[in-house]
């Protein structure tokens, strides 16, 4: 690879200085978590409603 006498501007240098910038990555990204979050719960109680309730049986009945 053939050397260059370019010197590095503090500007080339930098990272990051095009997209979106990562507050805004993180951000949304959480935003999506509790959404998906809530949704599941939703759901799980939703799904609780409908499940029957199975009581065991008596065991205080006098043995014979």
């Amino acid at each position: 690879m053939p050397e260059t006498n370019r010197k590095t501007t503090p500007q080339d240098a930098r990272q990051g200085r095009r997209g979106f910038p990562v507050l805004m990555v993180l951000v949304f990204g959480l935003l999506l978590a509790a959404l998906v979050w809530w949704g599941v719960e939703v759901y799980g109680l939703m799904l609780d409603d409908q499940q029957a309730i199975e009581m065991p049986a008596a065991q205080d009945e006098p043995a014979s």
